[in-house]
């Protein structure tokens, strides 16, 4: 099959003109019937990847999913765009589930998302065999992996897909699993000839913040105090502590709740549901929360406490800001919580338990670094970046760095002569010249580099060197007793002439101190965007209440953001927003459109820039052609006649002979009774087979509207 087929399901489907990197080569994959494992930010567009080849090969995509609530947003999302899905699992009866696996056998199903637990049942299994599959796509596909966060026993029973189906190509998808993890998942499911598709895991949308844990509820009032009605999450580690925090919030005027493993079935139901469709902003939360919610207007995650380790960090910050728009994220880090953690994991002995525990150290450097955070969180991942965010309070506020080229290469050197195979301590030890018996042993202390860093302590070499591991010049690892080894970036360093610069050694209180808060002043532009996207954040809200779905099932926040940015006004302008697909035009497009002429009729004396109408008026004033007016202010000739039209509906002297005769009105008005109200633009030139064009359409139905309004009578 041709990706060309894969690009018109996106935009009749999704509303989008093209595919972010990867998709396209993904999907093709499939299409080749090869097996893939995909590592994809969240938000990254991970179901994009299944979803296309479902809805345009022959057949059903069975999705193995985790959660409930997950198959539940997902299947609704899908829906709404006018796609086949269904979910199985223990909330539904006896009678919905026999019509689900009805519809399953009989092929009028995309796709089915099912639980582990539901494809390994050995009822479900000859329903298995004789429906025509056409791909397996397994969510979350970290939890089939000991190794990963948040393993899930019931995974590891999926090997047998490639056994009884090798013919089904198999899809495994993930947003974070380090390389211990990613080799586990291949391992697991068998997927041996396998292509292992790694996205770029930057979220340039999403700021990161560290501060350290004193005063939290102080900050964190603040911190809210700024966002009114926005959506976010602020994770606890206990569940005590996720019930005081909200009725603290409550208190204050925040509307909050809480959610953990504690509570009922029924109450966490409830609680992500009102979160999920906006009648709870702000949910304080244990880690229990989150992986179900497909919320993509969540614009903020606060962690209360520390994260156990750099994937749990990384997953749970991505639910910010998933469709794309800024976002912001903030970590309170306190030595203390570091104690509780190693408490916890040390308790819980098993045999990954000094794994964990490294993770969590890895966690704490995170913490504790004054480099740049999203380039640690990139190198973590394997993702070699040497360039710094501009969006993190450390690039925001930099530290004060030095030329530390000779340091790197001198430890570089030091983990190569040593065969990539002593730890941490043992490395800086033979950097320093230290006369520990095992380097003797060992015959270290004939290597060239062996006393090379005697100038510098143990707690500086501890510095510098946490400070290569996180930008990606060595790494750790962890599964073989955690020993030092070199990257791609490491052979930069000592054979290309690379650069390194290292952070001074500088409190984090320092630096505080000398921050000063830096703000925008909010442009007139800005504020009138803003105003209009807020009308058509509280349409969609009343829309979503009338139809029973969460807010942003409708419509993303970037994609009202793009609607107050262009403010598209007819069908055409509509369908080139982002996010704007075929069945959502058909069902939402009239209302927002409307709500569009209103805001920018209403504001039309007051809005100077951008689309504008009194700024047009001027310049038609002065006698400039449409095409000379859409040049000088740098729009299309399609807005300049819109802004004509809304001007001559609101009583202005635009002659309309050039563009539409009195003839023409009239008979495009006629056929007015014959169609539904509110008129849509493409009707109209469907039923005249195209003789007039859409802007002919839009200055008729201006007329006839000015007409109404004037009370002369019916035009």
């Amino acid at each position: 099959m041709h990706l060309d087929n894969a690009k018109t399901a996106l935009k009749k489907y999704f509303g989008y003109e093209t595919f972010r990197p990867m998709q396209g080569e993904i999907i093709q994959s499939v299409y080749d019937r090869k097996d893939a494992l995909v590592l994809m930010p969240t938000g990254g567009g991970k179901s994009i990847c299944y979803q296309i080849p479902a809805i345009t090969m022959p057949g059903t995509c069975v999705v193995i999913s985790p959660l409930i609530s997950l198959m539940k947003d997902q299947v609704e999302s899908l829906k709404a765009n006018g796609i086949k899905a269904a979910f199985l699992n223990s909330s539904q009866d006896t009678a919905e589930q026999q019509a689900i696996e009805d519809d399953f056998f009989h092929g009028n199903i995309q796709l089915l998302y099912v639980s582990p637990e539901k494809l390994v049942n050995s009822s479900f299994q000859p329903l298995l065999q004789k429906a025509k599959v056409n791909l397996f796509a397994i969510d979350e596909a970290h939890c089939i992996s000991a190794w990963g966060h948040d393993f899930r026993p019931e995974y590891s029973q999926l090997k047998f897909i490639k056994r009884d189906f090798p013919h089904v190509p198999i899809i495994a998808l993930t947003a974070t699993a380090d390389k211990l993890t990613r080799k586990d998942i291949i391992e697991q499911l068998g997927l041996a000839t396998s292509q292992t598709f790694i996205a770029s895991f930057d979220r340039p949308n999403i700021s990161l913040e560290v501060r350290p844990g004193q005063k939290r509820l102080e900050q964190i009032l603040a911190f809210i105090g700024r966002k009114k009605d926005q959506s976010g999450i602020i994770y606890c580690l206990s569940r005590k502590s996720t019930e005081n925090l909200a009725e603290k919030l409550n208190a204050r005027g925040i509307k909050a709740g809480f959610y953990h493993a504690g509570l009922s079935a029924a109450e966490r139901s409830h609680i992500q549901e009102a979160f999920i469709n906006d009648q709870i902003p702000v949910i304080a939360a244990t880690i229990a929360f989150g992986m179900g919610i497909d919320k993509s207007n969540v614009r903020w995650i606060i962690h209360y406490n520390l994260p156990k380790n750099m994937e749990s960090y990384y997953q749970e910050i991505g639910r910010a800001g998933r469709d794309g728009t800024t976002a912001e994220t903030l970590l309170f880090y306190s030595y203390g919580d570091v104690m509780i953690l190693r408490e916890i994991l040390e308790k819980n002995q098993s045999e990954n338990t000094e794994i964990q525990l490294a993770k969590l150290e890895r966690m704490q450097q995170y913490a504790e670094s004054l480099a740049c955070r999203r380039r640690i969180l990139l190198n973590y991942f394997s993702e070699d970046s040497n360039e710094r965010c501009g969006n993190c309070d450390n690039c925001l506020n930099p530290p004060t760095y030095f030329d530390g080229t000779i340091i790197a290469q001198k430890a570089l050197s030091a983990v190569y002569r040593l065969r990539e195979s002593v730890g941490l301590r043992f490395l800086i030890d033979v950097l320093r010249g230290s006369g520990r018996k095992e380097i003797f042993e060992r015959g270290f202390q004939n290597i060239k580099t062996y006393g090379a860093g005697r100038e510098y302590s143990f707690l500086d070499w501890q510095h510098y060197l946490l400070q290569l591991i996180n930008l990606g010049y060595l790494e750790i690892a962890y599964d073989q007793k955690s020993v030092v080894k070199m990257t791609p970036a490491s052979q930069r360093v000592l054979f290309k002439g690379e650069r390194i610069q290292l952070v001074q050694q500088t409190t984090v209180k320092a630096r505080q101190e000398a921050a000063k808060a830096k703000s925008k002043p909010v442009t007139k532009r800005q504020r009138v965007r803003d105003d209009l996207f807020e009308v058509l954040r509280q349409l969609r809200k009343q829309l979503a209440q009338q139809r029973g779905v969460p807010p942003y099932i409708i419509f993303s926040d970037a994609t009202l953001e793009e609607m107050a940015a262009r403010r598209p006004m007819q069908d055409a302008e509509m369908q080139q927003i982002s996010g704007v697909g075929e069945r959502k035009l058909q069902l939402y497009g009239d209302a927002f459109m409307e709500a569009i002429r209103g805001f920018v009729t209403q504001h039309a004396t007051t809005m100077r820039d951008g689309a504008t109408l009194q700024v047009t008026l001027q310049l038609y004033q002065q006698g400039l052609s449409v095409e000379e007016m859409a040049t000088k202010r740098e729009l299309t000739t399609r807005t300049i006649y819109n802004h004509l039209a809304q001007l001559y509906e609101n009583g202005e002297a635009i002659k309309l002979d050039p563009i539409i005769s009195s003839t023409q009105i009239k008979e495009i008005v006629g056929t007015l009774k014959y169609l539904e109200q509110p008129y849509k633009l493409k009707d109209i030139y469907e039923r005249f087979d195209g003789l007039f064009s859409y802007t002919q359409i839009h200055f008729a139905l201006a007329h006839h509207r000015k007409v109404q309004k004037d009370g002369i009578g019916a035009s």
